[in-house]
């Protein structure tokens, strides 16, 4: 009953749409784009038309950009809509852990979801910023309450203003026993802070381990309304997204449908530095959004 009233909560808030599962619609977050950029040395915002225009030809639905302003994201209309594509969710920073701080914060994010909503957006997803971007440095427990109870308050003014919010982590956050991980969890309100899964970083982020992530979607399934799908073979990023490789993508789709739940899917293959060097962006993109459809084909067939 828990499982069906989460699902009636994540259709409502825009993270499924029953009219379009049939077709899946997938999209994709703007990083990857700028990790195969940079290693051909282009930007990937000079000009950011023809880089849209390369994401609607690799064959995706969406685009997940990093909200830095109301206005850079006002701007994004006119653009995604000459390409014929969907912002159904929105990628923003936050700094919660320092009362300094987080008001302001939280005011940004408020002002630059309102922009988005207005253009189609349903689930903003944040990862709440570190001390220090690379550093080794862990919160304190005094830091991770104060950040869960602005995280929570976050989510309260975004649902106000009918969107979901998503938390999203990288591998630091699991450092610890997993502390900050858990706690932006079980230290805030599931109405408020829903659950962004990245499979990879939480294998990561717990020493490349299945068993981990698998717990994790035990434990917080219900959550989730949206995935960050990435790969890797022997520890290191694909170049395309393949649907099993260290993590068994096809195992998590079918967990998924057990639980009732059909998240936003976001593609966000990336690479690192020791990826392979074979394709371009586009054709990355183009094989990863065939897969993704392929192997999460069971969302449609549990209509």
């Amino acid at each position: 009953m828990k499982q069906s009233a989460t699902l009636a909560t994540a259709l409502a808030a825009g993270a499924v749409s029953k009219a379009t599962v049939p077709g899946l619609h997938v999209s994709t977050n703007v990083y990857p784009w700028t990790t195969f950029y940079k290693r051909q040395g282009k930007d990937w915002g000079a000009d950011l038309d023809r880089a849209l225009a390369s994401v609607a030809a690799a064959g995706l639905n969406g685009y997940e950009p990093v909200g830095q302003s109301p206005g850079q994201v006002r701007a994004l209309g006119p653009l995604l809509k000459a390409h014929g594509l969907e912002m159904r969710s929105l990628y923003v920073n936050s700094q919660l852990h320092d009362p300094a701080s987080a008001k302001e914060s939280i005011a940004g994010v408020l002002a630059i979801a309102e922009v988005a909503r207005d253009l189609g957006c349903r689930i903003v997803v944040t990862n709440p910023s570190p001390i220090r971007w690379g550093s080794g440095e862990d919160k304190s427990d005094v830091q991770l309450v104060e950040q869960a109870k602005n995280l929570d308050l976050l989510g309260a003014g975004l649902r106000e203003r009918g969107l979901t919010l998503a938390y999203h982590n990288h591998d630091a956050e699991l450092r610890q026993g997993g502390r900050e991980f858990h706690h932006m969890l079980t230290g805030t309100s599931p109405e408020n802070v829903s659950f962004c899964l990245d499979s990879h970083w939480v294998f990561r982020g717990c020493g490349d381990s299945q068993v981990a992530l698998f717990d994790v979607v035990r434990l917080y399934g219900s959550r989730i309304v949206e995935l960050h799908l990435r790969q890797s073979m022997d520890g290191v990023w694909t170049e395309d997204f393949r649907g099993r490789g260290d993590i068994d993508h096809v195992r998590l789709q079918e967990e998924l449908v057990t639980l009732g739940l059909q998240p936003h899917l976001v593609l966000e293959q990336a690479v690192e530095a020791k990826s392979p060097n074979t394709l371009e962006a586009e054709e990355a993109h183009r094989r990863g959004q065939a897969e993704v459809r392929r192997v999460f084909a069971g969302f449609a067939a549990a209509q």
